[in-house]
């Protein structure tokens, strides 16, 4: 997913800033989830699948140094194939976010886990972007997306969404003088307004609900026989 002004906002204070706390975050997450394929879309410039032992590991997009070049609305991958998605930023910046979405339902097995990474619009972050003079380009181009309304897109899909992990408390400034004066703000925003983060870190596991075949009763019920009564015979006078 090419995105124009990406590389180097990356590059920049900013950009490690925020890419410093998501690469810890998920690195967390992910040691600790096992199967047999996982997935990261988008991002390829990160990875953001290091820490996971799983023993296929692959990066999709459509553009980029990746391991499978494929629309992220279409997936080659069969269904319930998926142990493990990793997706950072797609969904804020793709035109089908709920196409993007229906595709990892699909592929995950159940059980399987997606993480998501976004900007958050109730945030220091979000607010930035209704300002005078708010640049044009990466990451103030985006359609934000609350927690609030991905929780409900995912739990229509069947996903069993977790509590979201919020970071980046600092303002967003670009010199990283000012990113280390703010610092402070990472311990206070944690503790006194951890919704308001600039960035989230959402999980959700995609729940099956187990079937319960009813077999017929092949069994008749036979209803009891009635008890014959005696009839006893008159004697003729």
């Amino acid at each position: 997913m090419s995105i124009p002004g990406l590389d180097t906002w990356l590059e920049s204070p900013q950009g490690r800033y925020v890419m410093a706390w998501e690469q810890a975050t998920i690195d967390a997450v992910v040691a600790d989830l096992f199967g047999y394929n996982a997935i990261q879309l988008g991002l390829p410039q990160r990875d953001l699948l290091a820490e996971n032992r799983i023993p296929l590991r692959q990066v999709a997009d459509d553009s980029g140094r990746v391991d499978v070049f494929c629309d992220l609305r279409q997936l080659p991958f069969a269904a319930h194939s998926i142990d493990l998605v990793v997706m950072p930023h797609v969904l804020e910046f793709h035109v089908d976010p709920h196409q993007i979405l229906r595709e990892v339902e699909r592929v995950l097995i159940p059980e399987g886990e997606v993480l998501i990474t976004g900007f958050n619009p109730i945030s220091i972050w979000g607010l930035r972007r209704g300002l005078p003079n708010c640049p044009d380009h990466f990451p103030w181009n985006g359609h934000y997306l609350s927690v609030r309304r991905l929780k409900d897109w995912l739990q229509l899909l069947g996903f069993e969404v977790e509590r979201g992990t919020f970071g980046c408390y600092s303002p967003p400034c670009t010199h990283a003088r000012w990113l280390k004066r703010w610092h402070f703000m990472e311990t206070a925003g944690a503790r006194w307004w951890a919704f308001a983060g600039g960035v989230y870190l959402l999980r959700a596991i995609k729940r099956v609900h187990g079937m319960r075949l009813i077999l017929p009763s092949w069994k008749q019920q036979r209803s009891p026989r009635k008890a014959l009564s005696v009839v006893s015979k008159k004697e003729t006078p």
